[in-house]
C-alpha cells in the first residue's frame, strides 16, 4: 500500500491536470459557438448558389458540360479525397473515424489521390504510405473563405485537366448537435438530380430567359463558388465538430480524474488511520513496557 506521501503527490497531479482539462473545455466551447456564427452566416450565400445552379438546370435540363461527368471509363476513373482532419488530438475519435472511411475507400481506389487537411491526417497517411497530393497547412483551426477557395482552385484544375474524374469531400458532420458522424460527400461531378426541386407542381419556364454568352459558360463560372462554398461549410462544420467532440472528451476527462480523487482520498484516509492506529499502538506497548519494568524494579 503507497504511503500517504505517494498518495499526496498523485492527487495534485491530478487536481493539475483537471485544471488543464477545465481550461481546454471552456476554449472549445468558446471555439465552438464561433464556428456554428460562421456557418449560419455563410449558408444563405451557399443557398443561394444552389438555387442558381437548379434554375439553369429547369430552363435547360439537357445542359452539357464537363462539371456533370466526364467519359472516361468506370475501370480507368481517378478519384481525388479532399479529407478533412485537425492539427490536434485529444478529440475522441473524430480524427479517427474520417480517417478510417478514408481508408476503407481507398482499399477500393489505390491509386486515389489525398488533398489532406489537418496535421492529424498527414501523419496517418504518410506513415500508412499512401499518396498525398498536397497537404494544406493551418486550414483546420482556421477555416475561411480563402482557404476553401484555395482548396477548390486545386481540385477543379486537376478535374478540368482531366486529371481527376471525381472527386470527394470526407469530413465530419453533426447529425443532432451533440453527435457526429464521418461524412463523405461527391463534389465532382455533379448531380442533376441534386438540384431537383420538388415544389409539388410544374414550375412555369420563362421562354424569354437567356444565358449570356451560353447557359454552359455561365455553369462554368457557378460551379467553382458552388464548390468553394461547399467545402468552406464542411470546413467549418468538420471544426465545429472538432470542438464539440473536444469538449465532451474533456469533460468525461475530468469526470474521471473528479473519480479518482474521490478514490485517492479515501486511501488517503484509510493509510493515515492505519499509520495513526499504528503510533497509538506503539505508544500503549510503550507505555505497558514501561510500568511492566517500573514493577520490576520495584
Amino acid at each position: 500500500m503507497a504511503n500517504t506521501k505517494e498518495i499526496q503527490t498523485r492527487m495534485h497531479s491530478i487536481q493539475d491536470t483537471m485544471k488543464i482539462t477545465n481550461a481546454m473545455y471552456m476554449i472549445s466551447s468558446s471555439k465552438l459557438k464561433r464556428a456554428k456564427r460562421a456557418l449560419e452566416e455563410s449558408s444563405d450565400h451557399f443557398y443561394a448558389i444552389q438555387s442558381s445552379i437548379a434554375r439553369i438546370l429547369r430552363h435547360v435540363p439537357d445542359i452539357e458540360n464537363i462539371y456533370f461527368g466526364t467519359d472516361t471509363p468506370v475501370e480507368n476513373k481517378r478519384v481525388g479525397y479532399i479529407v478533412v482532419t485537425a492539427d490536434k488530438g485529444l478529440a475522441g475519435a473524430y480524427n479517427l473515424n474520417v480517417m478510417k472511411l478514408v481508408e476503407k475507400e481507398l482499399e477500393a481506389n489505390p491509386k486515389g489521390e489525398l488533398f489532406v487537411v489537418g496535421q492529424i491526417g498527414r501523419s496517418y497517411f504518410e506513415k500508412k504510405g499512401y499518396n498525398i497530393h498536397r497537404h494544406f497547412q493551418y486550414t483546420a483551426q482556421n477555416p475561411s473563405i480563402h482557404r476553401a477557395r484555395v482548396i477548390s482552385e486545386e481540385v477543379l484544375v486537376r478535374y478540368n485537366n482531366k486529371e481527376l474524374d471525381e472527386v470527394y469531400i470526407v469530413y465530419t458532420k453533426s447529425t443532432n448537435g451533440v453527435d457526429s458522424e464521418a461524412e463523405m460527400f461527391k463534389l465532382l461531378p455533379l448531380s442533376k438530380a441534386d438540384f431537383s426541386t420538388n415544389t409539388g407542381f410544374e414550375m412555369m419556364v420563362s421562354d424569354t430567359t437567356r444565358y449570356v454568352p451560353s447557359p454552359s459558360a455561365v455553369m462554368n463560372a457557378i460551379v467553382p463558388n458552388y464548390v468553394t462554398g461547399y467545402i468552406y461549410g464542411a470546413l467549418v462544420e468538420s471544426y465545429a465538430c472538432e470542438q464539440n467532440d473536444r469538449m465532451m472528451a474533456m469533460d468525461a476527462a475530468t469526470g474521471n480524474a473528479t473519480d479518482m480523487l474521490k478514490q485517492l482520498s479515501i486511501e488517503y484516509n484509510r493509510v493515515r488511520q492505519a499509520a495513526i492506529t499504528q503510533e497509538i499502538t506503539e505508544v500503549i506497548a510503550g507505555a505497558k513496557a514501561q510500568k511492566r519494568k517500573k514493577k520490576s524494579n520495584e
